[in-house]
Order: structure tokens, then C-alpha cells, then sequence
């Protein structure tokens, strides 16, 4: 996830958007190649070294999987996906402009694993599920989604039986999370938290 955890206006959603500003990306088939990222208000890439320390948590557990890239923000977590094989991300984004820049994006990768659903992340989940292998779960922070995201995760058959989520929250939140999801990794920077945790099948 790559947005200010402020509550965006909707006037902030309309404003004009320009690419300034690259996202690098970090291992994988597309290793040092950069793209664009959006000047929008509250959108900025996940830092360099958050993602690199999520991916070497992640390790070989990317090949071949199914991921879920939900609040996906500039794509930076998806799109670092691929690069390290995943076979299918989703990228789930409520901002049209930015999802429509994560598209223009895959395709400058000529990335096909890549699939952009324009949608709120509580709408997307309330459709029939889809079953993933990893999750990335970055919700706004101090709007209280992220327990009910995981909640709705587990309850309506999501995540594959050994399903990793990493997830992303304000620094001072303890997450409440299904209690078969064991804390497997976590780090703290700035203002944030970053969680991953490995599913246990109950």
C-alpha cells in the first residue's frame, strides 16, 4: 500500500494527477528498472527498504503463487511480485487515475500475470472468493479496516490452507487477527508496523 493514512477528500480524488517520481524495482526479472509513479496527494511508493525486507521474508514462497495486492495504491508490492514469479496478482484499486497508471505500468512490463480490479477493497471482498496464496494488506490507517479485512479474509474462504498476509498498520496498533494466523515476521518503520503472518489451517 502506498497512500497518506488520511481520509482522502473528494475533491482530492478528482485533482489532476502527472507522473513525477519512480518507483524502482527491487529484485526478480525486472530488477533496476523504473517506473513512473503518479503526483497525486498521498500516494508515494512503499520504500525501498520496507519492501526489500518483505521480499527477503518471502524468500522462493512467490513462485508460482496467487496473490492479492488489495489497496494496491501505486502496485509497487504486486508489481515486485511478478518480478520474483508470482503467476497471478491482483491489484484491487478504488482511485480510477491510479489504477489505470498501475495498468499502463504492467504494460510497460509487458507483465500479463497482472489483473487491476477499479473497486473498494470491502466491495471486492463481498463478491464470491477467490483463493490466494499471499495477501497484501495496507489499509488507511486510523479508519479500523484492517481487522475486519482480515476477518472477512479468513471467514469467506480467501486464503489458501498455508495462505501468507502481510500486513501493514499504524505503529501504535495491535492487530486483531484470526488466531490460526501465526506471526512469522515484524519490523517497524516510521509511523508503521509490518506484519507477516504464516495461516495454520484450524
Amino acid at each position: 500500500m502506498t497512500r497518506n493514512r488520511s481520509t482522502r477528500s473528494s475533491s482530492s480524488r478528482r485533482s489532476a494527477a502527472k507522473p513525477l517520481g519512480k518507483l524502482r524495482i527491487i529484485g526478480g526479472d525486472f530488477r533496476r528498472r523504473q517506473l513512473p509513479v503518479l503526483d497525486k496527494p498521498g500516494l508515494r511508493p512503499t520504500p525501498d527498504r520496507v519492501r526489500e525486507t518483505l521480499f527477503n521474508w518471502l524468500g522462493q514462497a512467490l513462485y508460482g503463487k496467487k496473490v492479492l495486492d488489495l489497496f494496491a495504491g501505486t502496485g509497487a508490492l504486486g508489481i515486485e511480485a511478478i518480478s520474483r514469479g508470482a503467476a497471478q496478482v491482483t491489484f484491487v484499486e478504488s482511485d480510477r487515475q491510479v489504477a489505470a497508471h498501475i495498468t499502463q505500468n504492467l504494460e510497460t512490463l509487458k507483465a500479463q500475470q497482472g489483473d487491476v480490479v477499479v473497486q473498494e477493497a470491502q466491495a471486492f471482498l463481498i463478491q464470491p472468493a477467490q483463493c490466494f496464496d499471499i495477501v497484501f494488506l495496507d489499509p488507511p490507517f486510523h479508519q479500523g479496516w484492517a481487522a475486519g479485512c482480515c476477518a472477512t479474509l479468513e471467514a469467506d474462504h480467501w486464503l489458501a490452507p498455508e495462505a501468507m498476509i502481510y500486513l501493514e498498520t499504524e505503529r501504535d496498533l495491535t492487530p486483531d487477527v484470526p488466531t490460526h494466523w501465526v506471526l512469522h515476521r515484524e519490523t517497524q518503520a516510521g509511523e508503521s508496523t509490518a506484519r507477516l503472518y504464516q495461516r495454520r489451517a484450524p
